[in-house]
């Protein structure tokens, strides 16, 4: 019994621990894995402030206009990183109430899409006008060059309502001397198969029509290629 006690002692002591007979070792140390820390993505903003149009409503994740966009920059060599800030159903008035969440970003360009829910509920073309008007102007303000997405509603609201809505968005432009989309959804909007059900809001694949035909082509002459 001694002659085995005394080997198991040698043995651990060659471990570096020092072994009682009839004591149990102290289970070694174990290092502490070294914290990684994540990388910060320090590539300039392209902030997609908008509604559903923006948000991607009833896709999966990665599949609206947006992520197509990410995607398209990448192929191009375009080193952006896109910021998805659409919220359903909003209007130009909760636009102006969250400005401050993409200045934040410190956007290099702002894509400014709303003004859709304000023409559904009917509310005055005026008020919609005055809070773009509004946004512009704070998003330049903050250092960021900005291109505004147009939109238009359905026949059942009346020539006069749309025609003053439609033209919302040329004079604002000109105003502002900023790029436009002239109709972001223009080319889908009116193909059954690049829709949802509902009609209002596009497919995925309706989405990537809109990032690569729509909104690329406007947005390439802001761009720098960088290394």
């Amino acid at each position: 019994m001694r002659t085995v006690l005394v080997i198991v002692a040698l043995l651990l002591a060659g471990c570096g621990q020092r072994v009682e007979p009839g004591k149990e070792a102290a289970p070694a140390a174990v290092a502490a894995a070294p914290v990684k820390e994540q990388k910060r993505d320090d590539r300039p903003a392209i902030v997609a402030f908008g509604d559903s149009l923006s948000a991607g409503y009833g896709l999966e994740a990665g599949e609206s206009y947006p992520d197509f966009l990410q995607k398209k920059l990448d192929e191009q060599g375009y080193r952006y990183r896109v910021v998805n800030q659409g919220v359903s159903g909003d209007t130009t008035s909760g636009g102006v109430e969250r400005m401050a969440q993409a200045l934040a970003e410190k956007p290099e360009i702002v894509i400014l899409e709303l003004g859709g829910n304000d023409g559904l509920r009917g509310l005055p073309v005026a008020l919609s006008r005055q809070n773009l008007d509004r946004m512009i102007t704070a998003f330049k303000e903050g250092g960021a060059k900005v291109v505004l997405a147009g939109i238009t509603l359905p026949p059942n609201y009346g020539p006069e309502y749309i025609r003053d809505f439609e033209q919302m968005y040329p004079a604002l432009a000109a105003k502002h001397k900023v790029p436009r989309i002239r109709f972001l959804l223009d080319g889908v909007a009116t193909v059954g198969a690049l829709m949802q059900q509902d009609g209002i809001h596009p497919t995925a694949a309706g989405c990537k029509i809109v990032a690569d035909r729509n909104v690329f082509p406007v947005l390439a002459p802001l761009l720098r290629k960088r290394g």
